[in-house]
């Protein structure tokens, strides 16, 4: 029997790990410190990425969604952040465990709200691990992105972020020169890769 928390979708276990590590590696007291989602502290980052996860199990399993708006974030979590992320991530993962990667298309909580099941996956990777950098910026911890899942998300981000941006879902993308993989992603999701708090 397939971990609750693993989904067969390497991309995607490697994003949910990234995120999982980011938040437990949050030190005490940095909470409410900016990150570089700029409306957002810590912990409205991490509401987010969790509220989103869940979104996407979600539209694939028809249950419930999160119970607050993901885009609002409260700053508010009661008992241990991780406890409150890790069903989130479960959930996500054992839904997309149950996904054929030979369909046609999956739904997502995401425009156009179905894609092929290896551009979905990709979606949703690509927002827990980008989220799981920005929580290690902003409280000074490594890098989670990795060249090899930095290359993977930007063709996934390729062909999903363009319709996105004019719902403010990511920023419009930044010129960069001589990239590596992983400022190339975030150049082309309109992060600084040396964003400092």
């Amino acid at each position: 029997m397939m971990d609750a928390t693993t989904s067969g979708w390497n991309v995607l276990d490697t994003a949910h790990e990234a995120l999982r590590t980011a938040v437990r590696e949050v030190p005490a007291g940095a909470w409410t410190w900016p990150t570089p989602c700029t409306e957002w502290d810590v912990t409205q980052v991490v509401q987010h990425a969790a509220g989103d996860q869940l979104a996407f199990a979600a539209a694939i399993t028809g249950g419930p969604g999160p119970g607050f708006d993901p885009f609002a974030p409260s700053g508010t979590i009661d008992g241990d952040p991780g406890a409150f992320l890790e069903p989130m991530l479960a959930a996500c993962a054992a839904a997309w465990a149950t996904v054929d990667k030979d369909a046609g298309t999956v739904p997502v909580p995401v425009p156009p709200n179905a894609l092929p099941p290896r551009v979905g996956a990709g979606a949703a990777a690509l927002d827990a691990a980008v989220h799981a950098w920005d929580i290690a910026m902003a409280t000074g911890r490594p890098s989670p992105l990795t060249g090899d899942l930095a290359r993977e998300l930007l063709t996934v981000a390729k062909e999903i972020v363009e319709p996105l941006r004019q719902y403010g879902a990511y920023a419009d993308a930044i010129e960069g020169d001589g990239d590596d993989d992983v400022a190339a992603l975030l150049h082309y999701l309109g992060r600084d890769p040396r964003w400092t708090a």
